[in-house]
């Protein structure tokens, strides 16, 4: 380890095409040591982060392995240096910012963590061009086990009672584009998701793990299954495996899409598009209360009225409302367009 090198990394992510989320940077950066801050941040236009080691030496391997590589296919890229910070001082426990060792920071205006994260211990070596493509296939598995049954052998546990019906596969596809699910035969309350990509499975995980969803936690890790295969002919199946393969709701067909640069956390707040003009604010209000959403506030964008944020009660009944509602038909042949909004009301 060279002499007077700090703990603490400077990281500028290059090519910003997904999101990349603290829990995945933690996942990358954890098998070279234990992690003990990490501080997110856009400055000049670009996504950068300030990590913090236990030890330099943890720094000096992970700048070593980590420096110029791609966290997403072709996309995504790690610029990493030292520090000139010899610590960090993180003030708040969120999306943004995360002290691992104190739990009992606010989370103050930020989006507070959904779980304290857990880190897989036998990851192999993260020494190839696309981390994560190698690292992990493309097939989500979502069961229901409870929070005591966590595995240290599994990135993420595994929860929900929601699956027992296909429409909560839109909630994923906010993250990217579903292929196929597959409910369990033997626990309907457990379903395989193949998402198009490996980044698109990763982010998909990343941000529903742990959020609420008809009363109880979803829980998401990645599965060692490539695809999900769908039954032979003949075969008999209980309609337990759908194919969306070509289903018109997929929004990230188009490479350099629009929707590519709008993903966000889920949150109360929901961004509605293709809004018909002779809808009013009442319609809007009154389609959102039939889901048993509480409708805080509403309103329409200025410059186009197509577009609007909607505000819920909860991220609970926003997830519940995205999957209700997207592609509702809203007359003359308006299918409404919902996806999570970065912005509040």
């Amino acid at each position: 380890v060279p002499e007077g090198q700090g703990s603490v990394l400077r990281i500028i992510v290059d090519n910003l095409i997904y999101p990349v989320p603290l829990e995945v940077l933690y996942q990358l950066f954890s098998k070279f040591g234990i992690v003990l801050k990490i501080i997110t941040f856009t400055k000049n236009y670009q996504f950068q982060i300030l990590l913090q080691y236990a030890e330099p030496v943890n720094a000096y391997y992970a700048k070593m392995a980590l420096d110029g590589q791609n966290v997403f296919t072709a996309c995504c890229t790690l610029r990493i240096d030292f520090s000139r910070l010899s610590s960090l001082k993180v003030k708040y426990n969120n999306d943004k910012s995360r002290d691992f060792t104190r739990l009992d920071l606010p989370f103050g205006h930020g989006r507070p963590p959904m779980e304290p994260f857990i880190a897989d211990t036998n990851f192999k070596a993260l020494l190839h061009t696309n981390i994560l493509t190698n690292l992990f296939n493309e097939v989500i598995i979502l069961c229901n086990t409870s929070v005591s049954q966590k595995k240290q052998t599994c990135p993420c546990a595994v929860c929900s009672n929601s699956l027992n019906r296909f429409p909560f596969c839109i909630s994923t596809g906010v993250y990217g584009d579903v292929y196929r699910v597959k409910i369990m035969f033997k626990n309907k309350e457990n379903a395989l998701v193949q998402m198009a990509d490996a980044a698109q499975a990763q982010l998909a995980m990343s941000y529903l793990n742990g959020q609420r969803l008809y009363g109880r936690v979803l829980r998401t890790t990645l599965s060692k299954h490539l695809i999900v295969r769908l039954p032979r002919d003949g075969e008999e199946d209980h309609g337990l495996t759908k194919d969306y393969s070509n289903s018109p709701l997929h929004r990230f067909k188009k490479p350099g899409s629009n929707n590519f640069r709008n993903i966000f956390p889920p949150s109360a707040t929901l961004h509605l598009s293709n809004i018909p003009p002779f809808v009013t604010v009442h319609d809007m209000k009154k389609l959102f209360a039939s889901t048993g959403s509480t409708v805080k506030a509403f309103r329409f964008f200025q410059k186009d009225s197509k577009m609007a944020l909607i505000q819920l009660d909860s991220v609970e009944e926003a997830i519940h409302a995205l999957i209700t509602l997207h592609d509702h038909d809203l007359g003359e042949d308006h299918h409404l367009r919902v996806s999570f909004s970065k912005s509040t009301i």
